[in-house]
């Protein structure tokens, strides 16, 4: 059984985003893209069935732009389904944290857990990050 990543979003922010993330982390055949709703008679549904009828036997995360976006509630019709796994928010610091654990964990949902965990501690609101290291250091 593989794993595999797919990144699903509104408009072209999946494949951008996996393109900052090879930069970093280089290319991994692991990984698929869905960039929706780019043309007048996309179908998300029927997308989203194929996709999921390819994956059969792997180990599927999910990753998408925003809980309870299309997309994403259209991915939580297979939320039962073994070894399925869903997350909401996609950003480059929770995908780097998931590529460079995805082949060695060995507990899918602890692993996106703690890469949630990681990556949600590298969002900073930077002026007053520093200011208070700045008034920290005065002291």
């Amino acid at each position: 059984m593989e794993r595999k990543l797919i990144l699903a979003s509104h408009g072209n922010f999946a494949s951008g985003i996996l393109s900052s993330l090879e930069l970093i982390c280089g290319k991994n055949d692991k990984i698929t893209t869905i960039d929706t709703y780019m043309t007048a008679d996309y179908n998300l549904i029927e997308e989203i069935k194929v996709l999921m009828d390819l994956n059969k036997e792997n180990e599927l995360i999910v990753v998408t732009d925003i809980f309870g976006g299309s997309i994403n509630n259209e991915f939580l019709n297979y939320i039962y389904t073994p070894n399925f796994y869903l997350v909401a928010g996609m950003n480059l610091p929770l995908l780097i944290e998931l590529m460079t654990r995805l082949e060695f964990a060995d507990s899918i949902p602890e692993m996106i857990k703690q890469s949630l965990v990681n990556s949600t501690s590298t969002i900073q609101f930077c002026n007053e990050t520093i200011q208070n290291k700045t008034e920290e250091e005065e002291f």
